[in-house]
């Protein structure tokens, strides 16, 4: 009994112990924080605690989350159906005769009734209830972070995936190392997180991701298995509004309800949430334009953004005859150590063996293989939606689509149609399978042509209506394909 006595007095001390690491952390960071971004960054807010009052919590929160200040998005959710979104907070929503949804689209509805965001949204968030609404009916608001002017208040960066704690902290690494004041905050399903940088005064949404894309960068060079796939997980998603559109949202944080199972709560390096949220945040600073703008111009002299466009070198610089033809300054020498062989395989791809090079180097290489999408400039350009339309194009790391389809097609020994829109893409097909398919294969492909189909005719394809198609007949009748086994290079 003792012996039992004893492990359960050392578990309690343990305990006592990482209770109090972890509020001694919490006044590290806060202190850290306050000493040593004292220069870059605007004051905090006054103390703030758990016990201030609702109207000064409600206050802080509005300075911190501000965004348009018209209209703000609700969340749905479809109780049978299961599934749920983000709509603008409407006067006339659903009424029969005035709302058009969904075959109008709120941002071109002609009754637009939108509910400006006020302090009450704010507090029925946080309680995560609307007095005004059914009972039991829960409420979360977001917020649109671009405003009319094009300026926003903060920049978020989102993490998904299994690995999100992992590179969510290694961007806040990289904020604490570019003295950025930052807060990791686990997202509200709890499969995520957003690393929030807060403005003393709103900047162009341009700049804010700008900044953001300038933090992943310097984060890549030091963990390049993040990967390109962050780039396009900011807030605000756009330089500019779209016509007649609000840009994309992102769920406040704190609202209540997720509180409770321990989501949408701000935490530390542990991912322990801060024992005092409003502490945290009151004591938090706030980036100012100067420092912003400052990482900024660094990143651009040495071209060290690759997910938004970079300007040209100043024209009337020094010695402008010396430049590269292509106006960009030269890549910084690597300086880590690199093996004196690399195993390079050239076969559909190039696989190069990253297990010797350094992280700047894989960095490096992940870059070389990755360009900027022409269609999303010019869509923001002409203020159209960029939905769907990645700002970064990466060709690293992926394996060759065509030689899975080769693969498939020797292994399933089946007729096989294959659809492309471009001849380039046609082209491609053609010498792909023709490298990996048996000679005995026999291959049939037919110029593309352009087809005026009446939307009636658009129907689900499944074996039964694709035998039905007269189109399909033409394909499936045609000379057939008999691939017999997959040859390598």
């Amino acid at each position: 009994m003792s012996r039992e006595r004893d492990v359960a007095s050392i578990c309690a001390r343990l305990a006592e112990l990482e209770a109090e690491r972890s509020e001694l952390n919490e006044q590290l960071v806060r202190f850290e924080a306050k000493r040593g971004q004292e220069k870059v960054c605007g004051p905090s807010d006054s103390p703030m605690t758990a016990n201030s009052t609702a109207a000064e919590k409600i206050a802080l929160f509005r300075r911190l989350f501000a965004g348009r200040p018209d209209v703000f998005p609700v969340r749905w959710e479809n109780r049978n159906t299961g599934k749920s979104g983000y709509a603008p907070a409407c006067a006339n929503e659903w009424i029969r005769g005035v709302c058009g949804k969904p075959q109008v689209k709120c941002g071109e509805c002609p009754n637009q009734a939108f509910i400006a965001i006020s302090d009450n949204v704010f507090a029925s968030h946080l309680r995560g209830a609307d007095p005004g609404r059914s009972s039991g009916t829960e409420f979360v608001a977001g917020v649109y972070p671009v405003r009319g002017d094009e300026t926003c208040w903060f920049v978020a960066a989102d993490f998904d995936g299994d690995d999100w704690p992992t590179d969510a902290l290694a961007y806040v690494e990289t904020c604490r190392l570019s003295s950025v004041p930052a807060a990791l905050e686990r997202s509200r399903s709890g499969e995520g997180g957003h690393v929030w940088i807060f403005f003393s005064q709103p900047i162009p949404a341009r700049d804010a991701r700008q900044l953001g894309a300038v933090l992943l960068t310097e984060t890549l060079e030091r963990r390049p298995e993040l990967g390109f796939a962050s780039y396009d997980r900011m807030f605000p998603s756009q330089d500019t509004l779209p016509k007649g559109g609000f840009g994309n949202l992102i769920a406040l944080p704190l609202q209540r309800r997720a509180r409770d199972y321990g989501n949408s709560v701000f935490v530390d390096t542990n991912l322990l949430p801060y024992r005092d949220q409003w502490a945290f945040l009151g004591s938090l600073p706030r980036l100012t334009p100067q420092a912003a703008y400052g990482l900024i111009g660094a990143a651009e002299a040495r071209d060290r953004v690759l997910s938004v466009r970079m300007p040209i070198a100043d024209e009337n610089g020094e010695e402008p005859w010396r430049r590269l033809p292509s106006r960009r300054p030269p890549p910084e020498r690597v300086t880590e150590f690199l093996p004196s062989r690399v195993k390079i395989v050239l076969s559909d791809d190039i696989y190069i063996d990253r297990t010797a090079l350094p992280p700047s180097m894989v960095a490096r290489l992940i870059r070389l293989a990755a360009f900027q999408n022409p269609e999303f400039y010019r869509a923001q350009a002409m203020r159209l939606s960029t939905f769907g339309k990645p700002r970064i194009i990466s060709c690293a790391l992926l394996p060759g689509k065509t030689v899975v389809a080769a693969a498939l097609i020797a292994h399933r020994q089946v007729n096989t149609l294959v659809l492309v829109h471009r001849k380039e893409l046609l082209k491609q097909w053609v010498e792909r399978l023709r490298q990996f398919l048996s000679r005995r294969a026999k291959l049939l492909f037919l110029a593309a042509q352009r087809f005026s189909i009446p939307i009636s005719n658009i129907i689900p394809v499944t074996p039964s209506t694709l035998r039905a198609s007269s189109a399909a007949r033409f394909f499936v009748s045609a000379s057939p394909i008999r691939p017999a086994s997959l040859t390598t290079p």
